[in-house]
């Protein structure tokens, strides 16, 4: 007897949908093919002691079960219940009351029966509700997130028998049902961390503030302890709340990197990845010999962090040149290649020497020029050609540690962010890959930022007597639109242009020779 039964495998951020085919013989064996990987061969003493300890069992017949596409590599522990489910109906153990055909199983089986959680059910209910399928059946852990998708019903469960007693006697399962928007705006306004426990450093907040308005990739300069981790934790809470659209396209990342949304099923803030500077190129970016999205990637719509920056080995750095020009990173394979979304703001902080402080004579450990060249070196001037802001941050002084009233809260901030992204919105409504002022090219730039006389003549000036490089004047007057439209002003006017410059430190004179 043949049965049909169905599951699905995660290339990239897409699920593509797989037929497990079992036919019955006569003989002994079980012959499992369509290229699967050793976590599905090894399935079969998963699933013979899971229904041994559930009252059923592999009857002692040719099983042949067939993995289709066939070409197509699958791999991971996920197809467990899809092939047991697959075994008892065509050894006719069961009886389908439910039509086996039209719903996606999932899940990978514990001895005893009990189900684990698996990758990418989000994209995975994606797939089944767009070819058609009636329901997935999956575990728990994973119901909410692919709950997520209407049209689909989703039934999350815990053991092997209870997906038994619905195909087989019609015993009804509770639908997992969520309110993607409700759950989506009761999440969005509670960020971890907030701007008004910083103390002082006002002129950095407003660094951060024009940072997030505009998209910019931004470094922090500064000794230990002048706080440059403390504001980039909370940059988050600054940035423009997620659309629904960019929360699932969020969620849909971190799923096919098993990361379950138990609580709600959806992302609503901004995710905040920061790596250790020992991490490797292909964890940064994403790949391995199966590949899985790397830190870029779950950094998709929020933020990247990458402190110590010089810290981290310059191959690592190089790999980052890519994904921020083009803000998405493909991995090729001889057989597949797969493209992961990778538009994220970068962060980047910095001591200012390796001894960790510059120009300053009370400093505990001074550097020799050598080891500043070496130090310094480390970050290549075309990365560092893709930082709009470099800001250098000081200590904070004890009268303003001590203080007592509070700063400015995120909420506050995020409101001004959020009216100068909308201008932006609607400023490149025509272009399709720019939306914010960050990802301008130099023919929008020529048509969004003309300057009067007066302020052409104060950029030449400071770029001649700062010896400010040729890269940094594109940045200067992106960064200049920026501050405008904080303040909702057409024009680019002079105290703009004063402002951007004051923001690129690592451009003069004394810091890269």
């Amino acid at each position: 007897m043949l049965t049909k039964v169905y599951g699905s495998a995660v290339f990239g951020v897409d699920a593509t949908t797989i037929t497990v085919e079992v036919n019955v013989d006569n003989g002994i064996g079980y012959h499992l093919v369509g290229l699967p990987d050793n976590a599905i061969k090894e399935s079969n003493y998963r699933i013979a002691a899971a229904l041994q300890n559930n009252g059923y069992k592999i009857p002692g017949k040719k099983l042949i079960l067939n993995m289709s596409p066939a070409d197509l590599r699958k791999e991971g522990s996920a197809y467990d219940l899809t092939l047991a489910m697959g075994i008892l109906a065509a050894t006719e153990q069961i009886q389908t009351k439910h039509p086996l055909d039209a719903y996606i199983i999932m899940g990978e089986l514990s001895l005893d029966g009990s189900l684990q959680p698996i990758r990418g059910a989000l994209p995975i209910a994606i797939k089944a509700m767009e070819e058609g399928f009636k329901g997935f059946v999956l575990p728990t852990q994973n119901a909410k997130e692919a709950a997520i998708v209407e049209g689909l019903e989703v039934f999350g469960v815990d053991n092997i028998s209870q997906v038994i007693d619905f195909f087989n006697e019609g015993v009804s399962l509770e639908q997992t049902i969520v309110d993607t928007e409700a759950e989506f705006y009761e999440h969005l306004s509670n960020p971890e961390f907030d701007f008004a426990d910083v103390k002082g450093q006002e002129s950095i907040k407003r660094c951060m503030e024009i940072a997030a308005a505009g998209g910019h990739n931004v470094i922090l300069i500064g000794p230990p302890g002048s706080g440059k981790t403390m504001l980039a934790k909370r940059l988050p809470s600054i940035l423009p709340p997620m659309s629904l659209g960019e929360s699932l396209e969020t969620t849909k990342i971190h799923s096919v990197a098993g990361r379950t949304m138990q609580k709600s099923g959806i992302m609503t803030s901004r995710p905040f990845r920061s790596p250790h500077h020992t991490i490797s190129d292909v964890a940064l970016v994403g790949g391995g010999q199966y590949p899985q999205p790397g830190e870029i990637s779950l950094a998709h719509n929020g933020v990247l962090f990458l402190d110590e920056l010089p810290e981290f080995k310059r191959g690592v750095l190089e790999v980052l040149r890519q994904p921020l020009e083009d803000r998405e990173v493909t991995i090729s394979r001889a057989r597949f290649t797969v493209t992961y979304p990778s538009s994220f703001m970068l962060v980047a902080s910095m001591n200012p020497s390796p001894g960790g402080y510059f120009n300053d004579p009370d400093a505990p450990v001074v550097s020799s020029p050598a080891e500043m060249q070496r130090y310094l070196s480390k970050i290549s001037g075309p990365l560092l050609d893709r930082i709009d802001i470099h800001i250098e941050v000081t200590p904070v002084p004890f009268e303003k540690l001590s203080e007592e009233r509070k700063g400015e809260a995120s909420a506050v901030i995020r409101d001004r962010v959020s009216a100068a992204r909308k201008l932006q919105t609607d400023r490149f409504e025509a272009f399709d890959n720019i939306h914010y002022n960050a990802q301008m090219g130099v023919k929008q730039i020529r048509t969004y930022c003309k300057l009067e006389q007066a302020s052409l003549d104060l950029l030449k000036t400071a770029m001649e007597r700062l010896n400010l490089s040729a890269r940094a004047y594109d940045r200067i007057l992106k960064v200049s639109r920026t501050i405008a439209d904080l303040e909702n002003s057409e024009n680019i006017t002079g105290d703009h242009i004063s402002e951007a410059i004051q923001y690129r430190s690592l451009d003069r004179d004394g810091w890269f020779g």
